[in-house]
């Protein structure tokens, strides 16, 4: 008898429109692998779903906060649901960008300067000399985030808006110039590396989502040192919060002619977007994996305690 998975998608975050067209894609190649699939628009009464549905398996296909931070996971522990991608401590990590860096600093893996401070500071004065990102320290895909630029006579005033919905402490850290480069990780195996180019200031929500928003080129044109060294680094990344499943690592590599350049890790995303234009569908594809195969083995390799 197929497994009947219950793929959460949607949910009540900024993040919202990208975890549907995630969950849909998903849910539509398990329906064509053979699975009995349930998809769940997420709500807070995601458990009392979960109970009538019954399912043996959840494919935990949210973005941002609630279903990326540890947050679902640890209702899924509860419930005795097996659920698929990083468990409850690694989820959390991954999501506060200020204790993963810390963390990856501490093994070795290259990140950049940064402060954690009120917006009110931030907008008062400059925390760093420009050029420099501000950016929420607990939220994904790019949102909220402002590039400050090398002669900027201030700091961003938009974080001071009476309808901001942010959190009142953001992120400040440097400006890393450079090419932006990212590599999956799958069953504990680096995949390939992919760069990113886009005519926007960075990888921003746009660049990502909406078709020709960026152009992914795979595998990488980087030397083959470098290329390794990226795997490498990403698999630390995923081993050192104690990822699971798919993780998918961000990375800036600055070229400095006649020596090596400078390889900075930005995050990991421990439920990497699975959209027709994500980056780890055609990752894994390059690999030898097809979208089915992928979401397949997602599947197979949920567990709880994570």
């Amino acid at each position: 008898m197929s497994k009947h998975v219950a793929v959460l998608y949607g949910g009540w975050t900024s993040e919202r429109e990208v975890s549907l067209s995630s969950g849909r894609e998903c849910a539509a190649a398990l329906e064509r692998s053979g699975y009995k699939v349930t998809l769940i628009d997420v709500d807070r009464q995601l458990a009392q779903r979960l109970a009538e549905v019954k399912p043996d398996v959840v494919f935990n296909g949210l973005h941002g906060r609630f279903g990326e931070d540890g947050t679902v996971q640890g209702m899924l522990e509860i419930m005795g649901i097996p659920y698929t991608h990083s468990g409850v401590l690694a989820s959390a990590l991954a999501m506060d960008k200020h204790q993963s860096k810390m963390l990856f600093k501490a093994a070795g893996v290259p990140v950049t300067d940064h402060i954690i401070a009120h917006r009110d500071e931030i907008a008062g004065k400059h925390q760093m000399p420009p050029p420099y990102v501000v950016k929420p320290y607990n939220d994904g895909s790019s949102v909220g985030v402002f590039i400050v630029k090398t002669g900027t006579s201030h700091p961003p005033q938009e974080i001071l808006r009476t309808d901001w919905q942010g959190e009142d402490h953001l992120m400040v850290e440097r400006y890393i110039p450079g090419r932006e480069l990212t590599c999956a990780v799958m069953g504990g195996v680096a995949l390939g590396v992919t760069e990113i180019v886009t005519d926007l200031h960075f990888y921003n929500y746009e660049a990502k989502y909406e078709v020709g928003g960026s152009e992914h080129i795979l595998p990488a044109q980087v030397s083959p040192k470098i290329y390794q060294n990226v795997q490498r680094l990403a698999l630390k990344a995923h081993e050192t919060l104690g990822c699971r499943g798919v993780t998918r690592t961000d990375f800036r590599y600055t070229e400095h002619q006649g020596r090596e350049g400078e390889l900075i890790c930005l995050e990991i995303n421990t439920q990497p977007g699975m959209t027709p234009t994500s980056l780890v569908p055609e990752i894994a594809k390059h690999a030898g994996h097809s979208f089915e195969e992928l979401v397949s083995w997602i599947v197979e390799d949920a567990s709880c305690n994570r």
